[in-house]
């Protein structure tokens, strides 16, 4: 059967760096997109740029979808435009692409599932691409974000086989390897390979900032200075997320923090173990924790 992004419109609620790319490779894989922004600013520069085929600041652009992706911050994942909720079709598949999966499942049940009309719970698919860069808005769009990369769906009991398999044929067709599990479990896992990285990378920026406060002489006499003027490629490497979009991480941390105050007790106690190594004189213990490092980074690339 033709996959029904192919035989009904997509719609797409949002068009920053998720929601634009996607709108672009959906695009230019022949579906018909009708995207829904807020800002009639956005919505100029959206049809510039080709993002959508039809893009609209008023929610009756989604009448007609057969499938439509809620790209949208978490804050507004969790608390919608109602006026959002009342356009959704009615028996249309229901998507996100939200990093927290467990509250946003909650959320939408609720909404979807009441006696209002719309489309019912079993027909949300909660879900997440595991793709992105450090821009942000209309200009953040780029073709091929997803290419190669993971995009989970965390999948209820209850929910439509049938939606999922739309979502899943959605996401295949630009290109990202498409995987299941459990909401927890999602949640739990990108609190350690995806929140936890951003406030490390940050206490980094800032432990060198308040360190190279303390570092004097030579040629440039500011510490600060000569902490930025040594900075090479992995230093951004590592602090890349760490210096991202403020209002993201704290939304991630303030959504999943559970499991990313687990995640955080994880490295504070290897974190420490390292200290302790350095402080004992532990060269061989520490060259043997470098290796097991060295031997599980190919595993995460």
């Amino acid at each position: 059967m033709t996959p029904l992004w192919q035989r009904e419109p997509v719609g797409v609620v949002g068009l920053g760096l998720i929601g634009g790319s996607l709108g672009l490779d959906l695009v230019a894989a022949g579906a018909r997109v009708r995207a829904l922004v807020h800002r009639p600013t956005t919505a100029a520069r959206a049809r510039e740029r080709g993002l959508a085929t039809e893009v609209s600041t008023d929610p009756a652009v989604l009448d007609g979808c057969g499938l439509v992706v809620l790209a949208l911050p978490l804050d507004r994942l969790l608390d919608p435009d109602p006026a959002l909720v009342a356009a959704l079709p009615d028996g249309a598949v229901i998507t996100d692409v939200g990093s927290v999966k467990g509250p946003v499942l909650r959320r939408w049940r609720e909404l979807l599932a009441g006696a209002g009309g719309g489309p019912g719970g079993c027909r949300f698919v909660a879900s997440h691409p595991m793709a992105g860069t450090a821009r942000a808005g209309v200009e953040a769009g780029e073709p091929g974000l997803f290419r190669g990369r993971p995009w989970v769906a965390t999948p209820e009991a209850g929910t439509d086989p049938a939606a999922l398999q739309a979502v899943r044929e959605l996401a295949e067709a630009i290109g990202a390897r498409w995987l299941c599990c459990g909401a927890e479990a999602h949640d739990r896992a990108v609190a350690l390979i995806s929140h936890l990285p951003v406030l490390v990378g940050a206490a980094l920026l800032q432990a060198v900032e308040a360190g190279g406060g303390e570092i004097g002489g030579g040629e440039i006499d500011a510490g600060a200075d000569l902490v930025r003027a040594l900075a090479s490629s992995g230093f951004a490497d590592t602090t890349r997320v760490g210096g991202g979009n403020p209002e993201l991480g704290m939304l991630m941390a303030r959504t999943n923090r559970p499991a990313l105050l687990e995640a955080l007790d994880h490295y504070r106690q290897s974190l420490a173990g390292l200290e302790a190594m350095v402080a004992g004189e532990e060269w061989s213990a520490l060259r043997q924790s470098l290796e097991r490092s060295q031997a599980l980074r190919p595993d995460f690339l």
